[in-house]
């Protein structure tokens, strides 16, 4: 089956989080949303903010690591940053660490990749809350309730068992950030945090900005 996104055209943008990768990003899940044909009157927009990145991402003045999606007006666009524009239309909008998702943003999966990932990630979080003594030492406060209505996960999602799909386009145009090269990782590419030396811990969790 063609999908509107074929991963033999794409390239590496950048690094996860990066204004390169995000507006190639963007471009694609426009171009996938403009190909579904949504109601006229459909309205849903979508960002994906990364809290404390590395300094170098944010060169030129960049104010938010992310990137943005928004449909509305019987228009679709997209692009770098979080506006107010995009928060202020329900949708899907996410904040997150950005050493807290990074690495395993770069893994292929489809649904059963998708529970060992998250089963990674459970993993990791039960590991740093038990060395720092306190529970969820990096959760981030959501802007809103998530809406993610199948007008709009159809489309985005479609092919993610084949190999496509938003998250794997995602991945497939993500360039691998230096910190993460010697750490230990899951299959997923998680970071396993009990398998770290104490100074890749140590700088694991200010990767993290959490104070151990």
């Amino acid at each position: 089956m063609a999908y509107v996104i074929d991963m033999s055209t794409l390239k590496k943008e950048g690094e996860f989080g990066s204004k390169e990768w995000g507006e190639a990003c963007a471009a694609a899940a426009v171009k996938i949303l403009k190909a579904a044909d949504l109601p006229k009157d459909f309205e849903w927009a979508f960002t994906e903010c990364y809290t404390h990145p590395p300094d170098r991402l944010m060169e030129g003045g960049r104010e938010k690591a992310g990137y943005y999606i928004i449909v509305k007006d019987g228009e679709i666009w997209g692009g770098d940053g979080e506006p107010e524009e995009a928060l202020a239309v329900r949708g899907f909008h996410i904040r997150a660490r950005w050493a807290a998702i990074c690495n395993q943003s770069g893994a292929f999966y489809g649904r059963e990749g998708g529970r060992k990932r998250r089963e990674g990630q459970q993993a990791l979080l039960a590991a740093i809350e038990k060395h720092v003594g306190r529970e969820n030492p990096y959760g981030e406060e959501q802007p809103s309730e998530m809406y993610w209505p199948d007008d709009v996960s159809g489309p985005l999602m479609a092919g993610s068992e084949e190999g496509n799909g938003l998250h794997n386009i995602a991945a497939a145009m993500q360039t691998q950030s230096p910190e993460f090269a010697d750490l230990p990782v899951t299959e997923m590419l998680v970071p396993i945090f009990e398998e770290m030396t104490e100074q890749q811990k140590k700088d694991f969790l200010k990767l993290l900005a959490v104070d151990s």
